[in-house]
């Protein structure tokens, strides 16, 4: 079924090299000597059994472990800039809130109960919410990137696309690892980082591994109310990995991993909004990384992560494997939303959040012909989500709020799917795949709106909240997939599929509409994406080109209508407001140009336009030309990359790579309405990696965005007063500039 995997010295180097190519334009070789470990391919899950990258009919990027670290790869906001049609961004409002996009396909809410349209696995199991989810990453063996609908394998709410990362497990022989990073770069203090791991066989039948991380940030930045840094952010992880193989086809994996993280709240920055009011009393230039704020806030989450992955092969070439996974999140945060010095807009954000999901699945070759993958699969989340507003404070002499509102909600989610994915040889040269999954879905709510809680404080965390809205609805969905693949030969192969993915209807848990009858809290219904796709990958003797077409057909997008309000300060509605087209490409490449350099380019194209509108997105008073004008937030139209890769032999000294690459993309809209905007993105990365000749030990020098770019979470719009006070501009969380630092790593 798979095509022949070559194993030679140079398109080995390139096929692990390819994964860089998908990403950031770094490529990423070891040290001249050990270029032997580059003739094993790079090998991913993305149809839930292990193959060659290339041997996939998908548009999938991946990066391994070596790759990882040497980009020095946080977080996944590392990521955010530079592979094609995919952006990895934190919206800021709450720290480590993931508002990926893919394709077009995301969202741009802090708001929990908001299904994302990028699904997000850890060790095969599904991330129920976007809070808490970018911070940092540490030993992972393999981060892969699916582009396009995931319904048919991966199910939930994954229309845009899925990201899979996958933890390390240990090994066959004893080996660990120390690193000791520090780095800066802004007008703040510095960043330490402490990691490590250790791990090998224990008996004949079992293997451990433990990994620590402890990450101290001293805050990038300088509040320009206080003189004083901001940003600070302390996380500490553990994560032990126990690996029982009791039989010669039976193999049990446990994983426990424990986060906890303290910091300080949003870099809100202060901008001239959409409508040309700049921020009252203070205004900053958009372009720059200046904010003034008075109330700093906080973050302070903790994460408890375990799953169980039970695996029992059966016959000659089949599988059967459950994996069980329980994750217990508890975040509390504090955002100053006018970014602002005085007191006008703060507000307090609760999550307690639990869910458990099981997935049980055979995997296998059938006869000579079919490659079978079927399934069932159980998710429930249980979630408290609490928000305070303080409004006003600085009308009255303490500073305390001239007005509250308080509210939330309790949120439950119960998923039961059963799903099944062939491949059928039907020649040498032709293949066909088709698939189908069946989702049924139940949510319920209780909603206290905070609309209807003014001047009564309570918390729906303490129980204390009375609740306006309990409502229950159920969605049922059918994803199917059908497609077909064409080896041209051993090394290029083409590949067209037709793929629809669902996004379950739901409730807004941040209901602040005073009018709960026009604008309540839902339900909204589901969203459905169709996905046609036509790619193409190839191996040559000079590297490798891979390149897909595509055109997402969009019905009942859903949609966060931000709206400003002289009460409120915001207003959030959540609706299905569109019908949408979205048609692009992406194309990456890679060239080995010697034996020790390597250039690699990629470049992703979008065209998104409204098809069909339900909402008044503009904010007229009328749907009209002016709505079908808007463009489609977080669809950045063009994202690019460029990059080199040098591996130069340095006699007893070892090995010394360098690395350069370039990467850019589009502004975007932030806002349905368009008045919110990202700038465009240009990203600088350098470094170089001085290897020890015996490979143990590794002295690194890294630069991330050395242009300095400027890049906003999000770009809230603020009104133009607040009560009786004037306040515009806008409530754009900033993020990190430059940041030059210097990493040791001994292995043992």
């Amino acid at each position: 079924m798979q095509r022949k995997l070559k194993i030679r010295r140079t398109m080995g180097l390139l096929l692990s090299s390819c994964a860089i190519v998908c990403t950031n334009g770094i490529i990423v070789p070891k040290a001249a000597a050990q270029t032997e470990a580059f003739s094993e391919p790079i090998i991913v899950t993305a149809r839930k059994r292990e193959e060659n990258l290339q041997d996939v009919p998908l548009s999938v990027a991946a990066l391994g472990s070596d790759q990882i670290e040497a980009l020095k790869i946080r977080d996944l906001g590392d990521l955010s800039v530079g592979i094609p049609n995919v952006s990895f961004d934190d919206v800021g409002t709450q720290r480590g809130t993931a508002n990926f996009a893919i394709r077009g396909l995301g969202i741009n809410s802090s708001i929990p109960s908001i299904d994302p349209t990028v699904g997000t696995f850890v060790d095969g199991v599904y991330l129920g919410t976007n809070a808490g989810l970018v911070f940092d990453v540490f030993d992972l063996e393999s981060i892969e990137i699916l582009r396009g609908p995931q319904g048919t394998l991966f199910g939930r709410n994954v229309t845009g696309g899925a990201v899979l990362l996958r933890t390390q497990r240990p090994g066959d022989e004893f080996e660990g690892a120390v690193r000791v990073a520090i780095d800066g770069g802004g007008d703040g203090g510095i960043n330490t980082y402490v990691m490590g791991n250790i791990g090998g066989p224990i008996t004949d039948s079992l293997r451990a591994r433990v990994s620590a991380y402890y990450n101290d940030d001293q805050g990038w930045f300088e509040n320009l109310n206080t003189g004083e840094n901001f940003g600070e952010l302390r996380q500490f992880m553990i994560r032990p990995t126990i690996v029982w193989e009791p039989s010669y086809n039976t193999e049990l994996v446990l994983r426990y991993e424990y986060t906890d993280i303290e910091g300080d709240g949003p870099a809100g920055q202060s901008h001239i909004n959409g409508l040309g009011v700049p921020g009252t009393p203070v205004n900053h230039p958009r372009d720059s990384f200046d904010f003034s704020i008075n109330t700093e806030g906080y973050h302070r989450s903790t994460t408890h992560f375990a799953t169980a992955e039970f695996n029992v092969d059966v016959g000659d070439n089949g599988t059967i494997t459950n994996i069980a996974g329980y994750r217990d999140l508890s975040q509390d945060s504090v955002s100053d939303l006018d970014a602002q010095p005085i007191s006008l807009f703060d507000a307090r954000f609760q999550i307690e959040s639990e869910q458990f999901s099981n997935e049980l699945r055979y995997s296998g070759t059938i006869g000579d012909n079919l490659d079978l993958t079927a399934g069932l699969y159980y998710f429930e989340l249980d979630l408290s989500y609490g928000e305070g507003r303080r409004i006003l404070g600085a009308l009255t002499p303490d500073g305390s709020p001239a007005l509250t509102q308080d509210g939330g909600g309790d949120y439950e989610v119960t998923t039961f799917a059963a799903f099944m994915a062939l491949d059928y040889a039907l020649s040498e040269h032709w293949s066909v795949q088709a698939g189908l999954r069946y989702t049924h879905e139940e949510k319920s709510v209780d909603i206290a709106s905070l609309s209807l809680n003014v001047n009564s404080p309570c918390s729906v965390i303490d129980n204390s909240c009375a609740f306006d809205f309990s409502d229950e609805e159920s969605w049922t969905s059918l994803d199917p997939k059908i497609g077909v693949t064409y080896n041209i030969n051993d090394d290029a192969l083409v590949y067209a599929h037709w793929a629809r993915g669902h996004r379950s209807g739901g409730y807004n848990l941040r209901n602040t509409a005073a009018d709960t009858v026009n604008f309540g809290p839902g339900p909204f219904d589901e969203e459905t994406v169709d996905n046609f796709e036509l790619g193409f990958k190839s191996e040559w003797d000079f590297g490798r080109i891979n390149a897909a077409l595509f055109f997402n057909d969009i019905s009942d997008m859903q949609r966060e209508v931000v709206l400003t309000d002289p009460t409120s300060g915001v207003v959030q509605l959540v609706r299905n407001t569109a019908d949408a087209e979205i048609f692009g490409f992406e194309a990456d490449g890679l060239f080995f140009l010697t034996p020790s350099l390597v250039l690699d380019a990629s470049i992703g194209w979008l065209d998104a336009d409204y098809t069909d509108i339900f909402f008044d997105l503009s904010g007229d008073g009328v749907i009209n030309a002016a709505d079908f004008d808007l463009r489609i937030p977080r669809a950045a139209d063009l994202t690019w990359s460029i990059g080199l890769n040098h591996d130069l032999d340095i006699g007893s000294w070892g090995t010394l790579s360098s690395r350069i690459s370039y990467s850019y993309r589009d502004d975007e809209a932030f806002s349905d309405d368009n008045r919110g905007f990202i700038l465009d993105q240009e990203i600088l990365n350098a470094g170089f990696d001085l290897r020890s000749a015996d490979g143990m030990w590794t002295f690194s020098i890294y630069g991330r965005n050395l242009l300095n770019s400027v890049k906003h979470g999000g770009d809230g719009q603020l009104p133009t007063n607040l009560g009786p006070l004037p306040l515009g501009g806008t409530f754009a969380p900033l993020n990190k500039g430059r940041v030059i630092g210097a990493q040791l790593t001994i292995d043992f």
